[in-house]
């Protein structure tokens, strides 16, 4: 094991950044406290049955209240970078008007003491929780929604730009285009197939729209969190193919092609010509000082029935472990994702961050009070080494963000999965590291000492 370490640490270049991801819902809680509004989490976990335990992010880690602990457990793991989100509704209650005052403190509080602990703040807008006078309005089908978030963007920068060293406007577009507007399984809880479409469109704008915003007001280094995954067609059927093809386009094309070249393939144009209007393009093609891309697995995609709503269908991805959430380990897949990702769009490709890895292992505290996720460490070493890999074949990768710091709220999963490398007692809200707490500050340490002189 150890001499396995010392090689990845020894092949990841120096300068390399590793980190740990959160966001705001998951781990917060103080949903109603110092005056934050109410999200369209809140008020999606209210309805019964969308959550499978029935739980919510109402206290989630009371991360509000305990961040100079989670703080500590940051210095102890030595990671330099922290990618956090901030609370749309906590900063402004409705989406729009003046700033709520708790709530910027609250995150002043959060970015001084990361600082005071050597850590590197990344600070995300929009992980999620639109606040829910905004769903009311029409959510992200509704373009005004665009300047709302610029307005926001403008005010979080102006109070924390002198400090977050890095931003991403917007956690994943394609995830919330696909679970929350178009099948539902996410806040808001629409069910629009293809209708959902201009979600993703809006949601590009107004990424482009926050990073102009952001770097008015000083900030030196924007990028994004894209959730990318290989798309494999379920067999050598030219149905299957086309399907996969397709679903690629809506799920990976659609985001990168949007940020990075200022245009759509040309499913996509024939699916939004309508949405688009002068100016867009060039607005979503902000020039980004890093491309994050948020991986886990690669999803495999036959052609549905001619009866079905959509006509693309999941299936399992075979031959491979699979996590607690039942979710394939394809380390290899990310390889050669950022291998192809290169050589799809070359100069076009910013500087590469993986700001999002990670795997569900819910093992808890022993009699000894050890939390032995082997598992975990399995996972993270691989996809460290498939990058490592990737880096050697000349793709620029500058950092490693594992999700995620603690366990915490997992969405419509509710408290059923466990991601962290910190366990928690939701009950208690004691954290307790887990050993791939240990291995990853081991990592972080012999990678520092190795690339020292």
């Amino acid at each position: 094991m150890e001499d396995r370490e010392r090689d990845l640490a020894a092949r990841l270049p120096g300068g390399f950044r590793f980190g740990t991801s959160t966001a705001s819902y998951q781990i917060e809680g103080a949903v109603a406290e110092d005056g934050r509004g109410p999200s369209v989490w809140d008020t999606f976990t209210a309805e019964p049955g969308r959550i499978v335990d029935g739980s919510s992010g109402a206290v989630a880690c009371d991360h509000y209240h305990r961040y100079a602990e989670d703080i500590e457990l940051m210095r102890r793991l030595g990671a330099p970078g922290y990618r956090f989100s901030i609370a749309w509704p906590r900063v402004q209650p409705t989406g729009s008007g003046p700033a709520n005052a708790a709530g910027l403190d609250f995150y002043d509080r959060l970015v001084d003491g990361l600082l005071e602990a050597g850590v590197r703040p990344m600070a995300t807008l929009f992980h999620w929780d639109l606040p829910q006078a905004l769903e009311d309005d029409g959510g992200w089908l509704n373009r005004a929604t665009i300047d709302r978030f610029a307005d926001y963007a403008a005010i979080v920068a102006e109070r924390l730009g002198d400090r977050v060293a890095d931003w991403v406007p917007v956690n994943e577009p394609n995830v919330v285009t696909m679970m929350g507007y178009a099948v539902g399984m996410h806040a808001p809880g629409k069910a629009l197939l293809f209708d959902a479409l201009p979600v993703g469109h809006h949601l590009l704008v107004a990424h482009g729209r926050a990073a102009i915003a952001l770097r008015a007001a000083g900030a030196e280094s924007v990028g994004c969190a894209n959730n990318h995954a290989p798309i494999w067609p379920a067999s050598d059927d030219p149905a299957d193919v086309g399907a996969a093809k397709l679903f690629d386009a809506l799920w990976n094309g659609h985001y990168l092609e949007g940020m990075l070249l200022g245009r759509y393939s040309e499913e996509m144009t024939m699916l939004l010509e309508e949405h688009v209007r002068d100016g867009d393009f060039a607005t979503m093609r902000q020039p980004l000082d890093f491309y994050g891309v948020n991986y886990y697995n690669p999803m495999r995609i036959a052609a549905a029935d001619e009866t079905a709503e959509l006509p693309f269908e999941f299936r399992d991805v075979l031959g491979y472990p699979l996590t607690d959430f039942g979710w394939p380990v394809v380390p290899d897949a990310l390889r050669e994702w950022l291998i192809m990702f290169r050589a799809r769009l070359r100069a076009a490709v910013p500087p590469i961050v993986i700001t999002e890895s990670g795997c569900a292992y819910n093992q808890g505290p022993d009699q000894h009070g050890v939390v032995d996720d082997h598992q975990r460490v399995d996972y993270h070493h691989a996809h460290l080494t498939a990058v490592a890999e990737a880096i050697e074949r000349g793709v620029d990768v500058r950092g490693y963000y594992a999700w995620s710091l603690v366990d915490n709220f997992e969405w419509a999963e509710g408290y059923t999965q466990r991601f962290g490398l910190v366990h928690v007692d939701y009950e208690t809200q004691a954290r307790t590291p887990k050993r791939s707490f240990t291995w990853y500050a081991d990592l972080v340490a012999r990678h520092r000492a190795e690339h020292a002189t």
